[in-house]
């Protein structure tokens, strides 16, 4: 028995894009068999008017009818459903419901859109076929050994709703089609030799007719079905072929707001670590699911999807468990948001339904591999970002645990991903990359320019001329006319204006005069800031820190002229160097080099300052900044880097500064046991070395480079609401806090030097008889470890109390001594 149904129309729908519209499309369901229309974009009252026939086996199935918003790059958004009964429509008035508005439900009770319009359906099971439509229609159902076989649902556009509709097949029915054209004199004679009566031969050769229509407007689903299977016997290679072959310059998506996970380089082609990462036969996924403990991997088929246009893939594992959470099903969508063969962009939906909440929030991430910069080998090298988001379907209170928990998870697990892809494909390093410092600053060569070619430049501008010209007019005038009778208050050697017109030409004049002696007075005193610290050796044996600055970009324009006169300000423990002014650009080129003299300590930042020259009286405009960490940068990464430039002006124009840091240490080995010794004198006490793999430890716990190195660790609370019991970590640059209760970690750290002062509060019942270190941090630095803080005043501050130390007097030795 064949149940039909037609979706006609739906009106106020909810919107759910950004554009207050909607791009819905309708989807059908009655038991295994699945179906949908074709897509209505930007509307909020679609109409299709398409119909569908479905199989019915048992009478007590719901035909379950969603509308969903169809979104390209994410997935589509439910917007409203209805369950109608099977049994309800039989039991109607001759099996068939006429049309009617059958009001759309929201997913559950607890969505926030409780109206979700309205859905125009008409349903009707199919009246029994006589003997002559049998004959004339025998393609309805396609028979293999005298068995009759099932058809899946199908679809048509314009049947009328009591004639049934030819079902699509899995095999090609109209491969056929050639055969049917021969049958049709011959079936319409026979039709008029067994039936007497002409209307109804007419009537079969008319449903025999239509019986062939009907067909031509399902070809397309049949189609689809083919295009389904042919994907599916597609190869990996051949449908990232078929990809490349339909991008039509798609912009790489931009990364998921939810933060960086992976940001590396790999020598590596692109697409082959696309392949490695998603092919169906790589053996990278089944190794990640080993080392992560995870079970039951299943790795879906690439398969094309919506008429070729998307690629995409289930990927199902069962997760391991944790102190906190049983195993759990994880589900996977893949899908390709770009494929051109240097660019690959890969956007993964993940569900787990079992957790608690789950069926409230998915965790998207997207994996994004591009050509990253040639290498001195020759080799191709690729660049993998991965970034991710939490998109929350519906709302609730525990949004903010489930992000935290999102983050430390994926955290987790793509730390080993990083360590497995490591182990697999070599990271390019400065070697890899010929990232030799000697090479790349002799490369640099500052462009010389002439005074008086800077001279041409930075005066070549309206006001300058109009006031030349207006001055050498006065002058002609001067030379031609006559002496003028002295008269009113004028005496000798004084000549008043005599008129107001003559009064308001002398004010311009003098204006005018009063700008360009301002230009040339700024101009000089440029030329005399010829960036004197470009190329000047540093002094001493230490950590040297050398910053080539090559060029900017897009710096704000704040001179009427529509460009500015920048200059860089480096700073870094106390030192200043200043780059030369470049006169009326916005993309000015530098290439200049800057050497900090040796220093005893690493340096933990470099401060990084962007100047516009406004003369020597007035005070410069900042144009943007920007800072250098050392501790949270991998030195080689800083050899070629591209910094954005901080502030209102550099974020309105998107500023940035290419630069080339390096930090070099010129004694060796020795330097941490010679800083030990120093600190031994002020501690009162032998400092052992620490070995590698504590430091090693320390480093990876916090993140931290590979020179930065461990002095001590000690016991103690870190008072908040309530105490936190922890260690505190002391090293050269940072002071460092953990803790792991029942799971639960609290981690953070901050700079020395972005202390301003350290006091020792008297002991109190809560700090159990020990004093208390209360750390207090300068105006608006540390706001990454704002969350192990105690208080932050109004002007920014934040204060770190430490208490309950097992050795208080040590503790606070170590600590003074560092600072």
């Amino acid at each position: 028995m064949k149940l039909l149904v037609r979706v006609i129309e739906a009106k106020n729908i909810p919107p759910t894009d950004p554009n207050g519209l909607s791009d819905p499309y309708v989807r059908l369901q009655l038991g295994k068999q699945k179906f949908k229309t074709k897509v209505e974009k930007k509307t909020l009252n679609p109409s299709w008017g398409e119909e569908f026939s479905f199989k019915v086996d048992d009478m007590n199935d719901e035909l379950v009818i969603c509308i969903l918003d169809e979104d390209k790059y994410f997935s589509d958004d439910f917007v409203g459903q209805v369950k109608i009964p099977v049994s309800k429509v039989f039991e109607a008035e001759n099996k068939s419901l006429p049309s009617a508005w059958y009001s759309l439900q929201p997913r559950n009770k607890r969505s926030k859109n409780k109206e979700c319009g309205e859905i125009l359906l008409s349903m009707n099971f199919s009246q029994n076929y006589s003997s002559m439509d049998i004959f004339c229609n025998d393609d309805a159902y396609s028979t293999k050994s005298g068995d009759i076989t099932p058809d899946p649902p199908s679809r048509t556009s314009s049947v009328p709703s009591t004639f049934p509709s030819p079902l699509r097949q899995e095999d090609s029915v109209f491969s056929k089609e050639e055969k049917f054209s021969q049958q049709k004199s011959l079936a319409c004679r026979i039709a008029q030799i067994f039936n007497k009566n002409s209307d109804s031969s007419s009537n079969a050769s008319s449903k025999y007719t239509d019986s062939l229509e009907i067909p031509e407007t399902s070809r397309s689903e049949v189609s689809d079905d083919k295009s389904e299977e042919q994907s599916s016997s597609l190869s990996f290679e051949e449908a990232m072929k078929l990809m490349e072959s339909k991008d039509q310059g798609i912009e790489t998506p931009s990364n998921l707001p939810g933060g960086i996970l992976i940001d590396q380089l790999y020598v590596i082609a692109p697409a082959e670590l696309n392949y490695l990462l998603f092919a169906p036969d790589s053996t990278f996924p089944r190794s990640l699911a080993d080392a992560q403990g995870s079970t039951d991997l299943q790795v879906g088929q690439w398969k094309f999807e919506n008429d070729g246009k998307t690629l995409k893939r289930i990927f199902s594992f069962v997760k391991a468990a944790t102190k906190l959470l049983k195993a759990v099903k994880a589900t996977e969508e893949h899908t390709y948001l770009k494929a051109d063969g240097k660019t690959f962009a890969v956007f993964s939906s993940v569900s787990t339904p079992d957790v608690m909440y789950g069926s409230t929030f998915k965790c998207e991430v997207l994996y994004c591999i591009s050509s990253g910069p040639e290498l001195q080998s020759g080799e191709q090298c690729s660049h993998l970002v991965i970034s991710w988001r939490m998109n929350f379907l519906q709302s609730t209170m525990m949004k903010g645990m489930i992000e935290n928990g999102a983050r430390q998870g994926l955290k987790d697990s793509f730390e080993q991903f990083a360590s497995l892809l490591d182990e697999t494909v070599k990271r390019v390093d400065s070697k890899d990359m010929g990232l030799n410092k000697e090479q790349l600053l002799a490369s640099l060569q500052a462009e010389p320019q002439s005074d008086w070619k800077l001279a041409a430049q930075y005066f070549a501008n309206f006001s300058v001329i109009l006031t030349v010209f207006m001055g050498i007019y006065v002058l002609v005038h001067i030379w031609l006319v006559a002496p003028s009778v002295i008269q009113g208050l004028e005496f000798v050697g004084l000549d008043l204006p005599d008129s107001i017109g003559e009064f308001i030409v002398c004010g311009v004049l003098v204006l005018q005069g009063e700008r360009v002696m301002r230009l040339i007075s700024r101009f000089m005193q440029a030329r005399a800031q010829k960036g004197s610290d470009h190329g000047v050796k540093a002094q001493g044996d230490g950590w040297l820190l050398t910053a080539a600055l090559i060029e900017g970009t897009n710096l704000a324009a704040v001179d009427s002229s529509g460009f500015c006169d920048p200059y860089v300000v480096f700073t870094c423990n106390g030192q200043t160097r200043t780059s030369s002014i470049k006169f009326q650009k916005s993309d000015p080129q530098w290439n200049e080099i800057f050497e900090f003299d040796a220093m005893d300590e690493p340096p933990s930042v470099l401060d990084v300052e962007v100047y516009d020259f406004d003369g020597p009286f007035d005070e410069a405009t900042s144009l943007g900044h920007a800072e250098i960490n050392f501790v949270r940068s991998n030195v080689s990464d800083l050899a070629d880097v591209w910094v954005p430039l901080q502030g209102k002006l550099a974020l309105a124009c998107q500023s940035k500064l290419h630069l080339r840091v390096f930090l070099d240490n010129t004694r060796g080995g020795n330097v941490v046991r010679e800083y030990l010794s120093k600190m031994e004198k002020e501690v009162g006490r032998k400092i052992n070395v620490r070995s590698p793999q504590t430091n090693s430890a320390f480093q990876k716990l916090f993140g931290l480079p590979p020179e930065e190195f461990l002095i001590n660790d000690f016991t103690c609370h870190l008072k908040r609401k309530m105490p936190l019991q922890g260690r505190l970590f002391l090293s050269a640059r940072i002071i460092g806090f953990h803790a792991n209760l029942f799971g639960h970690k609290t981690k953070f750290f901050f700079l020395w030097e972005d202390i301003e002062d350290i006091q020792v509060v008297a002991p109190t019942l809560s700090s159990m008889g020990s004093p208390i270190i209360v750390m207090t941090l300068r105006p608006g630095r540390g706001m990454d470890a704002r969350h192990g803080a105690k208080t932050q005043d109004e002007e920014g501050r934040l204060k770190f109390h430490f208490q309950s130390f097992v050795s208080f007097g040590v503790a606070h030795r170590y600590v003074t001594s560092i600072i």
